[in-house]
C-alpha cells in the first residue's frame, strides 16, 4: 500500500495555562455523561471560553495504574487558555468554575479531585463551588483529600478544596490531504485515535477532528481568526496561483493536540502520523504554522 507524503515541515504550538481535574462516578455511564457535559463547547479559543477535553479514563475500567482516591472509575480532564491572554489566570479559573459547578456537580454520583498537587499556583475551586450549599456546606477530609461537601437532592457532592494550574502547550496540529473526502476523514480519525492514547494530551475538537482549519486574522474586525482560504479545495480556481491545495486533493481535515509539554505532544504527533500515513487515497500529511509568529514550540513531522 502506498504511503502518503509526509511534508518536511512543523506544527507551531504556543504556550497555555491549563488546569486539570479528576472526575469520578459510580460507573462509566455517568462518568461519560460528566465528561461530555464539562468539555462541551470547548473546541477552539476563537470563541469558546477554553479548550477542554478528556486525557484518559483511569481507575477501574480505565488506566488502572492511576488509582482514583475513592476507588471508582475516573476521568482526567484538561482545560487550556492561551498564555498570551492578559486575563489568562482569571479566564481559566472562570472556565473551570463554570464547567465543574454546572456540569459536574449536576451529574449524578460524581465527585471532583485535584490533579496537580505539586504546584504553588492553584484556585480555591472547592470553596467557590461549595457556596451552592447555601450555608449547609461543610469542610471534610475524605479519601485522604481535604475538600468540601455540598448537600444536594441526590445525596452529597464532594469536591477537593484546590485545583492546581500550570503552563502547558496548545496548537499542535496535523493536516490530512485526501484525494477523496472519505480518505481525508479516515486519516484524521485514525490519527486522532492514535494521538489520544498518549497520556497527557487532549484533542478538543469533535471526535478529535477539525473540519474547518483556521488562520490567524480576518478581514472582519470582530473576529480573530477565519477560514484558511488558501487551503480550501473549493476555492482553488477562484484563488488561482494563491491556492496552496496540491493537485488531486479535494478535502483537508485537521487534528489539534494540546497537552502537558512539548515532548508529550511530539509523542502524540508521531503516533498520529504512523497510524494515518497508509490510509488509502491519502495524498499528504502536513501541518499548520506561522513561521514562529504564533508560538515558539515547533513539532517537526520528520524528526
Amino acid at each position: 500500500m502506498p504511503r502518503a507524503d509526509v511534508e518536511d515541515t512543523y506544527a507551531e504550538a504556543f504556550r497555555s495555562l491549563y488546569a486539570e481535574v479528576l472526575i469520578t462516578a459510580k460507573d462509566r455511564r455517568w462518568l461519560q455523561e460528566a465528561v461530555n457535559a464539562c468539555t462541551g463547547n470547548a473546541s477552539s479559543t476563537i470563541l469558546c471560553d477554553c479548550e477542554a477535553g478528556l486525557d484518559r479514563f483511569v481507575g477501574p475500567g480505565g488506566d488502572e495504574s492511576y488509582a482514583t482516591p475513592d476507588g471508582r472509575p475516573g476521568a482526567l480532564i484538561q482545560f487550556h487558555v492561551p498564555r498570551f491572554r492578559k486575563d489568562r489566570v482569571e479566564a481559566l479559573e472562570r472556565a473551570v468554575l463554570v464547567r465543574v459547578s454546572q456540569n459536574v456537580l449536576t451529574c449524578p454520583t460524581t465527585s471532583c479531585f485535584n490533579v496537580h498537587r505539586d504546584v504553588e499556583t492553584f484556585y480555591k475551586l472547592g470553596r467557590k463551588v461549595s457556596f451552592f450549599g447555601d450555608g449547609h456546606q461543610f469542610r471534610a477530609e475524605r479519601f485522604g483529600c481535604k475538600g468540601w461537601v455540598v448537600p444536594i437532592l441526590s445525596g452529597e457532592f464532594f469536591i477537593e478544596r484546590r485545583v492546581g494550574y500550570r503552563e502547558g502547550l496548545m496548537g499542535g496540529n496535523l493536516w490530512f490531504f485526501g484525494a477523496t473526502p472519505e480518505s481525508a476523514l479516515e486519516a484524521a480519525d485514525r490519527a486522532a485515535i492514535a494521538a489520544s492514547k498518549t497520556s497527557g494530551v487532549i484533542l478538543p475538537f469533535p471526535g478529535g477532528v477539525a473540519a474547518s482549519g483556521s488562520k490567524a486574522g480576518s478581514r472582519y474586525s470582530f473576529t480573530i481568526a477565519s477560514t484558511y482560504a488558501e487551503f480550501c479545495p473549493t476555492l482553488r480556481e477562484k484563488l488561482g496561483d494563491k491556492s496552496r491545495v496540491p493537485a488531486g486533493v479535494v478535502s483537508v481535515q485537521e487534528i489539534i493536540i494540546n497537552g502537558h509539554d512539548l515532548p508529550t505532544i511530539v509523542s502524540a504527533t508521531q503516533a498520529a502520523i504512523s497510524a494515518s500515513v497508509e490510509t488509502p487515497d491519502l495524498v499528504r500529511v502536513s501541518a499548520g504554522n506561522y513561521n514562529g509568529k504564533l508560538g515558539k514550540s515547533f513539532i517537526y513531522l520528520n524528526p
